[in-house]
């Protein structure tokens, strides 16, 4: 224990002074190359390597709580998520993560779960915590909000927020055209809850490339998902009822994410049909679990952590280069083919009607 108090006190006694001094140049100099400052771009790249490996072999620690009350800044944003935790927010993040680390930037994530009162108390909160901008993901943003804000998976237009949003329908010409090539005609649908913030755009989509593929959408084929978080437990829930009351016959199943289509999964096999071949099954994001799911799921895949990456870049770049606002960045999906997708069974109907 006494040791572990030297070696505190060492270190603690390390300042930018000590750093300097140990170099032969003034701490304004060591600040600069530091801090990656404008000023330090005239510097030789041999300076800047003294610096670096002074610092690393004093163990010199900036102090970043003396830092922010220097330049009256906290080098900190808020990350506003519905849940914290589940698979598609904990990729985004560990972009998020990963982008500010490198900029010596940190952040206070807070989970709203999609209660108005809870989000707006929290937005509050971080504020007088001295955040510096807002990630927010799938949240609704009705209003102009007080610092600099990206919103993934927004897509109201409001002034000060960047939507970073999926290409929803070249997403949905993916998936159905592979399901349309496979010989799919009557495929029920899963949309997602009203609060999810994706499900009304990503509706959109799957109408408008149905009608331009002739897909028919069958409104008695259609399982609307209700719920704060949609989870495989709730994947499961509505796909066992719709099974139970549903006597209409289908090949195929499109399912609102990757953890709906896990629930529905199991729900197609507890009722005694086979993933793919009598019914294949799509999802969305291509979280971890997807691929080792049984069987692996074909689904749409979401740069997700990419997405969590472009967000930090933008936000950094509006607060600390002062880069002009822009109202919307798409990023492009991709399509994975796995085990949960086949040809359509032409005998697909006397099963069902089986069942019955």
């Amino acid at each position: 224990m006494k040791d572990r108090k030297t070696n505190d006190a060492k270190q603690s006694s390390v300042t930018l002074k000590t750093v300097a001094e140990h170099v032969g140049l003034t701490p304004g100099t060591v600040s600069a190359v530091l801090n990656n400052s404008p000023a330090s771009r005239s510097f030789p790249q041999h300076t800047k390597n003294r610096i670096l490996a002074a610092v690393r072999e004093l163990n010199y620690r900036p102090n970043y709580f003396a830092r922010s009350l220097r330049v009256k800044r906290t080098y900190t944003i808020g990350v506003i998520t519905e849940e914290i935790g589940d698979p598609y927010g904990g990729i985004i993040v560990s972009g998020i993560e990963q982008y500010l680390r490198q900029r010596d930037f940190f952040f206070l994530a807070v989970a709203h779960r999609h209660d108005p009162k809870l989000l707006q108390t929290y937005a509050h909160l971080l504020l007088e915590r001295g955040v510096e901008g807002f990630i927010t993901m799938d949240t609704s943003i009705n209003e102009p909000p007080a610092l600099p804000t990206i919103a993934i998976a927004g897509h109201r237009l409001v002034e000060g927020v960047t939507n970073l949003i999926l290409d929803h329908r070249s997403a949905a010409q993916m998936a159905l055209r592979h399901l349309n090539q496979l010989g799919h005609k009557e495929i029920a649908f899963m949309k997602g809850p009203p609060t999810s913030s994706d499900s009304e755009d990503r509706w959109s989509a799957i109408v408008q490339v149905s009608d331009e593929l002739g897909i028919r959408i069958r409104p008695e084929l259609v399982i609307r998902l209700n719920g704060e978080v949609v989870t495989p437990d709730l994947g499961y829930v509505f796909a066992k009822r719709f099974l139970a009351r549903n006597h209409e016959p289908f090949t195929a199943l499109f399912a609102y994410n990757d953890n709906s289509a896990i629930g529905a999964i199991r729900a197609i096999h507890e009722a005694g049909l086979r993933v793919p071949d009598d019914i294949s099954v799509v999802g969305f994001d291509d979280i971890e679990s997807a691929a080792y799911n049984n069987p692996a799921i074909t689904t749409v895949r979401q740069p997700l952590k990419k997405m969590g990456e472009i967000a930090a870049r933008t936000l950094l770049n509006q607060i600390e280069s002062g880069e002009p606002r822009v109202p919307e960045i798409t990023v492009e999906p991709e399509f994975v083919v796995r085990g949960s997708t086949s040809a359509a069974r032409a005998n697909r109907k006397a099963v069902v009607l089986k069942l019955a």
